[in-house]
């Protein structure tokens, strides 16, 4: 207990002293000499002394209040995501013209819209499949809508090969529906698994595969996470909704809403 009263000490001795000011100033004083003060003797701990001490806190924390670790590890993760999505959002200003205007992005939705939202997303991440009946819907309702298809492969080689898949199939104007036919895809992906949803979804395979090799598309692959290590993209999904960045899966609502706010942000307010 005589760290608990050291603590106390501590924290008496450090109290400010325009709360005892009211008391000195009512008594009558006369001017005396100031005695010299000593130099105050330095405190230091022993090890046992720092095991005791630390020994109270682990207590407090872990057996008496355990909350109270909880509350600082999610202010802590908080603070983090918040820093994380203030220093995205600095980026994305910084990288609009590889974001927005990227000729080798493919497109879906409305070439015209006037709100674009651009996906950094992985074929095999199932959070990306999970936001995929959103985007669907979206697209379907609101045809004011401009959709970036980042290819953002990080989940391994097949992934990888996917991608590059997926944007050889822009060279035969099949970009979207390979796309939504690969996203539809639950299990883990194959090589032959890509080959015969290309083949389904009326892509040339030969030739398809002929373009999968050419470094131009390695190269875009590259821009991307290039770009998306830029920006700060930890995982897929990550979005794009007008200057807002969202990382991680959206719902059909919460879709909705952020490019709702994007689209009223477009519209200059009426007077």
């Amino acid at each position: 207990m005589r760290y608990v009263s050291l603590f106390l000490a501590a924290a008496v001795f450090s109290l400010p002293v325009s709360g005892y000011a009211a008391d000195m100033t009512a008594a009558p004083t006369t001017p005396v000499a100031a005695p010299a003060a000593e130099a105050p003797a330095v405190k230091t701990f022993s090890d046992a002394d720092r095991a005791a001490i630390e020994d109270i806190i682990k207590d407090y924390l872990v057996n008496k209040h355990p909350e109270v670790m909880m509350q600082a590890m999610r202010e802590l993760q908080r603070r983090d995501q918040a820093e994380a999505e203030t220093k995205s959002k600095q980026a994305v200003t910084t990288s609009k013209d590889k974001i927005f205007n990227d000729p080798n992005t493919p497109v879906g939705g409305n070439p015209k819209g006037d709100v674009t939202v651009v996906e950094f997303f992985d074929f095999q991440c199932g959070y990306c499949k999970m936001s995929e009946e959103g985007i669907q819907k979206l697209l379907k309702e609101d045809k004011n809508v401009k959709f970036l298809y980042k290819d953002f492969p990080i989940l391994g080689p097949m992934s990888t090969v996917a991608a590059k898949a997926a944007l050889a199939s822009a060279r035969q104007g099949k970009y979207v529906k390979f796309h939504d036919a690969l996203m539809a895809k639950k299990e883990h992906l194959t090589e032959d698994m890509i080959y015969q949803i290309a083949k389904e979804s009326g892509l040339d395979v030969e030739k398809l595969k002929k373009d999968m090799a050419d470094d131009a598309i390695a190269k875009i692959v590259e821009a991307n996470l290039k770009l998306g290590s830029d920006i700060g993209v930890r995982g897929t999904p990550m979005f794009v909704i007008g200057e807002q960045v969202y990382p991680g899966a959206l719902q059909a609502d919460q879709l909705k809403k952020a490019v709702d706010d994007a689209h009223a942000a477009a519209t200059p307010a009426k007077k």
